[in-house]
C-alpha cells in the first residue's frame, strides 16, 4: 500500500469513528509531521498534542518522518492531498522543508510550527521553548551552585552544547553565558558534542578532567549528554556530588539522574505547554482569525506572543527542577501528560 493509500485509510477510520459517534464532536483532522520517533520527547509529544488538540475538538494523524527530511517532503505532498484543516510541523531540517510549508500554504492549509522555529519563510503559529530563557535559567542556577560550594559565584563550568548547527544548544549557550560573564571569577570552557551524541560529550568530559582536573560543574544542553558523562565520573572512581552537573531538556532520564544525584538541575523544556499553546490557538489558526500579540497562561506558565515577520509566536518558558520537585507530574520527563482540559483562546 503506498503513503496516500495509507493516508487515506487512516483518515477513513477516523471518519468512521466519527460516524459511530465516537467522535461526534470532531472539527476535523491535523495531521502532525514528527520529526523522529528516536527519543521520548517526540515521542512524548504525540501524546501531549493529540491530548490537547481532542480538548478542543480536533483528530490528530501523526506522521513520522524517519528523521529524513525526503521522506517529510513526501510527506508533505501526500497530506496536501487529504486537505486536512491544518498541519503540525516539526522539522527534520529547516531549510529542506521551506518549499513544503510554502505548498501547504498556497493551496489554503494552514501550518503550525512547533518547536523548531523556522524563520526562513512565514507560517500562521509558532509554539517554542523560550531556549534563551532556559539559558538564562541555567545560568542562574550555576551561580547559586557555585556560590553554595564555593561561597561566593567562583568556579570552573565545563559547558557541553549539543551540535553547533543547532539553533537550541546555540540560544541556550547565549543566556547561560549572558548571565554568567557578570561574574569574572567563573570560567567556561565550551566544548560542542557533535550530532548531540552521547559518547561525544563523554569524551569531552574525560579529556577535559584530565587538563582541568578543578572543574566544579559540567553543564550538558541535553539529559542524555549528561548520562554519558556521569558514567565517565562513575568510571573515574567518582562519587555523586563529587563534581556538580546540570543539564537542559527535562528528559526522563535527567530526572532519574537527579533522583540518583548525579544532576544538580535540569532545566526543562517545556513540552506540554508547547503543545497547549498550538490547541489554545488552534480555531484562530484554522479559520484564519487575527491572534494578537500579548501575554497568556499555557497550563500555568505565563508565556508572550508576539507577531514576527514569519508570523505568530509563542515563547514559553522552562523551569529549574531539582531534588526538591523532581517528581512533581507538572515536568514532562515524569511521562504524567495533564489532565485538565485547555480551552480555545476566544
Amino acid at each position: 500500500m503506498n503513503r496516500l493509500l495509507r493516508l487515506a485509510a487512516a483518515t477513513a477510520l477516523t471518519l468512521g469513528l466519527a460516524a459511530s459517534g465516537a467522535l461526534a464532536q470532531s472539527k476535523g483532522t491535523i495531521y502532525y509531521l514528527v520529526p523522529t520517533l528516536l527519543d521520548e520527547f517526540q515521542t512524548g509529544s504525540i501524546d501531549a498534542i493529540e491530548k490537547f488538540m481532542g480538548d478542543v475538538g480536533y483528530e490528530v494523524t501523526s506522521l513520522d518522518a524517519q528523521n529524513r527530511s525526503d521522506l517529510q517532503l513526501n510527506q508533505v505532498d501526500d497530506v496536501l492531498n487529504l486537505a486536512p484543516k491544518a498541519v503540525i510541523l516539526a522539522a527534520v531540517d529547516f531549510d529542506a522543508i521551506k518549499p513544503g510549508i510554502e505548498k501547504l500554504r498556497a493551496a489554503g492549509i494552514p501550518v503550525m510550527i512547533f518547536d523548531r522555529q523556522i524563520t526562513s519563510t512565514p507560517s500562521d503559529f509558532t509554539s517554542v521553548a523560550g531556549t534563551v530563557e532556559i539559558g538564562h535559567i541555567a545560568g542562574d542556577e550555576a551561580i547559586r551552585l557555585l556560590t553554595e560550594k564555593n561561597g561566593s559565584p567562583k568556579g570552573k563550568v565545563l559547558q557541553i552544547l549539543g551540535d553547533p548547527g543547532d539553533p537550541y544548544t546555540l540560544d541556550i549557550q547565549k543566556g547561560f553565558e549572558e548571565k554568567v560573564s557578570a561574574h569574572p571569577e567563573i570560567t567556561v570552557i565550551t566544548q560542542a558534542a557533535m550530532q548531540w551524541e552521547a559518547t561525544n560529550a563523554g569524551n569531552i568530559a574525560q579529556d577535559q578532567l584530565l587538563t582541568n582536573p578543578d572543574i566544579d560543574l559540567i553543564f550538558n544542553h541535553a539529559a542524555h549528554l549528561s548520562v554519558a558523562v556521569a558514567a565517565v565520573l562513575e568510571a573515574q572512581g567518582k562519587k555523586p556530588g563529587d563534581i556538580m552537573m546540570m543539564s537542559s531538556n527535562g528528559a526522563p532520564v535527567g530526572l532519574d539522574l537527579i533522583r540518583k544525584g548525579w544532576l544538580n538541575v535540569e532545566v526543562e523544556q517545556p513540552m506540554y505547554a508547547q503543545a497547549a499553546a498550538l490547541a489554545m490557538f488552534a480555531d484562530k489558526v484554522v479559520n484564519k482569525q487575527e491572534i494578537e500579540a500579548g501575554t497568556y497562561d499555557v497550563i500555568g506558565l505565563t508565556s508572550e506572543l508576539t507577531i514576527e515577520s514569519w508570523g505568530p509566536n509563542i515563547k514559553i518558558p522552562g523551569a529549574a527542577i531539582t531534588a526538591d520537585n523532581v517528581d512533581d507530574p507538572k515536568f514532562w520527563g515524569n511521562l504524567q501528560p495533564p489532565t485538565t482540559p485547555v480551552a480555545a483562546v476566544e
